[in-house]
């Protein structure tokens, strides 16, 4: 129930639409009503089975005395004119209730439009914007194609299967209320053996329909799991075809396909039974209906005449379409809510890494960053150790060490990538969990090993995260980067797109649009994260360059700190670090520094 109430708080900013959407339907309802009734005289008149009514009585809302005066009304349109001219007058009236009946439907459709629409734009938002915000913790945990599962299909399986079933779902209940509320008016006696036999088609339906949200949620897991070993095959498709290994991730991939068509199968034939099994139950129960009420009227137990007995059963057969809406709409239902069970389980998922209520603003680096008594663990085993270093605005410190040994951990706690258990980090003498996020991330910059680009054109991608900066400013920062060559080469320059992560464009390249990035944003603090490693010899020199003008090398850094298993194991500089004969050397004899 409380999905449901979250599900229709979403509702509220489109309450105006779904008042105006809910009053045409109960319009569009009451005159359907009105169309079916007019069958009685219209079948009356027909058959010679309609006596004159010479009298009116006074007006009672009792089904006895509306009929009379109805008749009353007839009569003397038959008096006056004759059968042919009343027959006449039944058929324009029919003509003018179904009229403003599909008026009211389709104005009920047009007002409930940007209420379904907008709630799943709103729903997708909300994704996005969580994603957004979420610790990188969590995608650690989670699969990207899952992700990408919840935000586009299982979003659309909420449109598909509640929000479209929204309109339904106040639509077919009211129609109900008001047919069988006719059909009370009409006869008591005979609508409560009705009463008595909807109860059972209903009990059935749900029974069919227990197990469908299970099916479901099992369904949206395994296409999830799809999405993302599509993702894992694009970004690996070398390696697949460098170790002949295409047959072992199709055989993979039709496995996975394979289980997720047997359940959309199982899904699929339990959803159509609802549209059969609800029309031959409905049939069901007409005919229960006629015989029972045809007993009552040759018996003489009943004060329906045989043209109202008619259109009761007219009247009833207009419950039989909302009862199979409302039985497609509760199989919907119990698929969707698995889908809102994934969809809420991001939403839901606490954020860890926020701003205090007392975060404080900060523009300027003025002095140190501090690193004190800091541990830091991402699950179990503490990757970082005691970890206590200074570093003096203006200087360059470097941090060496094998794979593993927690040097690219320490950069990301400094912009709080992630956030530490143990310890502080401080800025001029501010813990940086005092500070506004944004202030703090806006005093540094970033060039990583992987180059992270995106589907864009290179003005943008230099451009990226300084809205303000100008075509010179970012030709600037593309020859310090050594990059402004290379763009001019490119068939559109600065607005040639890079494809996907920047696919059009080599590594060095790729990296040096990073730089010239970083040198547009022009931080106080720049973070290098092995900017070099991944590149081959002459590219490497080209960064290389761009980084001296950026700031020094390892080899000229003003402190080195030597990092072995999360731990600064020796400080120096560059010779200081060789005569020691230790971790550093190792590392310096091995040529990871050039």
């Amino acid at each position: 129930m409380k999905k449901f109430v979250k599900l229709f708080g979403l509702v509220v900013p489109y309450w105006r639409d779904a008042t105006l959407s809910i009053l045409f339907n109960l319009f569009s309802i009451v005159f359907s009503v009105f169309s079916v009734s007019m069958a009685i005289p219209f079948l009356g008149i027909l058959f010679d089975n309609q006596n004159l009514v010479t009298t009116s009585v006074p007006f009672e809302f009792k089904y006895n005395a509306l009929e009379h005066n109805f008749n009353y009304w007839l009569s003397q349109i038959i008096v006056d004119y004759g059968k042919p001219s009343a027959l006449l007058y039944i058929s324009l009236l029919v003509v003018a209730t179904v009229l403003f009946k599909t008026t009211f439907a389709y104005l009920a459709d047009f007002f409930i439009a940007p209420l379904r629409n907008g709630i799943v734009r709103d729903i997708r938002n909300k994704l996005f914007d969580k994603i957004l915000i979420l610790q990188m913790g969590y995608f650690s945990e989670e699969k990207k194609g899952d992700l990408i599962s919840r935000i586009t299909t299982d979003v659309n399986e909420i449109e598909v299967s509640i929000i479209r079933s929204l309109n339904s779902l106040f639509k077919e209940p009211m129609s109900i209320i008001i047919y069988l509320s006719t059909l009370i008016f009409m006869s008591p006696q005979l609508t409560l053996f009705v009463f008595f036999m909807l109860p059972i088609t209903g009990g059935i339906i749900g029974r069919i329909a227990k197990n469908l949200r299970r099916n479901s949620a099992d369904a949206q897991r395994r296409h999830g799991y799809i999405l993302s070993l599509i993702e894992e095959t694009l970004g690996a498709l070398r390696v697949i075809k460098v170790f002949n290994s295409e047959k072992r991730v199709a055989d993979r991939f039709e496995s996975e396909n394979q289980g997720y068509t047997d359940v959309m199968v199982k899904m699929s034939r339990r959803k159509e039974l609802a549209s059969p099994l609800s029309e031959f139950l409905g049939t069901l129960v007409v005919v229960s209906i006629m015989w029972y009420g045809g007993q009552m009227i040759l018996n003489g137990t009943s004060a329906l005449t045989s043209q109202s007995f008619i259109g009761y059963l007219m009247v009833f057969y207009l419950i039989i379409n909302p009862v199979k809406s409302f039985s497609s709409v509760y199989y919907n239902l119990q698929k969707g809510l698995a889908s809102v069970d994934r969809v809420n389980a991001v939403l839901d998922t606490p954020v860890t890494i926020y701003d205090s209520p007392k975060a404080e603003s900060k523009h300027h680096f003025e002095s140190k960053i501090e690193y004190k008594n800091v541990n830091f663990k991402y699950q179990k085993d503490y990757v970082l150790k005691d970890i206590n270093l200074t570093i003096e605005k203006g200087k360059n410190i470097a941090l060496v060490g094998q794979s593993g040994s927690g040097k690219s951990t320490m950069v990301d706690l400094l912009p709080r990538i992630y956030d530490i258990e143990d310890g502080e980090i401080l800025i001029d003498g501010v813990n940086i969990k005092s500070l506004k996020m944004k202030d703090l991330r806006s005093l540094m910059g970033n060039v990583n090993q992987e180059s992270i680009l995106f589907n864009d054109s290179i003005r943008n991608n230099i451009a990226f995260g300084v809205d303000t900066a100008t075509t010179e400013e970012i030709e600037n920062a593309a020859r310090i980067a050594n990059a402004h060559d290379f763009i001019m080469e490119t068939p559109d320059g600065y607005n040639t797109n890079i494809g996907d992560r920047g696919s059009k464009l080599s590594g060095g390249q790729k990296q040096r649009l990073s730089i010239a990035r970083a040198v547009l944003k022009n931080p106080p603090i720049m973070i290098l994260d092995e900017a070099t490693s991944a590149l081959d010899t002459e590219s490497e020199k080209l960064v290389q360059d761009a980084l001296y003008k950026l700031m020094a090398t390892v080899k000229h850094a003003d402190e080195i700190c030597v990092m072995h298993e999360g731990k600064i194991v020796e400080r120096g500089k560059h010779e200081e670090l060789l005569a020691l004969n230790g971790y550093y050397t190792k590392l310096h004899n091995l040529q990871m520094f050039a």
